[in-house]
């Protein structure tokens, strides 16, 4: 009997299956072309001037992947990245220990 080894076959942690089916990169991410194509610019942009990018504004209902491309662009920028919701922030300190936690470029 061949036991089989538990690092080769790890039980799926919670959202393991969610992020392999994300895009990652922008080349992946399905659709918006010129938009695709303008953030590609930002980023690169960005990237050669040693700065962080200009800031932009994504909107629209759940699931159309505003986070997904937000989280493209802080991979692309090489940068971290932190989600954060409305409904999360109750009092005006949330924001300001989110914002003081931040880690620097």
């Amino acid at each position: 009997m061949i036991d089989s080894d538990p690092n080769l076959r790890p039980d799926p942690l919670p959202g393991d299956m969610d992020r392999a089916l994300r895009p990652q990169t922008l080349d992946e991410f399905v659709g918006q072309a010129e938009a695709r194509s303008n953030l590609k610019v930002f980023i690169q942009s960005a990237r050669q001037r040693g700065e962080a990018m200009d800031h932009t504004l994504f909107h629209g209902p759940p699931g159309l992947g505003k986070t997904t491309l937000a989280q493209i662009i802080a991979r692309e920028l090489g940068v971290g990245f932190r989600m954060t919701s409305g409904p999360v922030l109750a009092k005006a300190g949330d924001l300001a220990a989110i914002l003081t936690n931040l880690e620097a470029r």
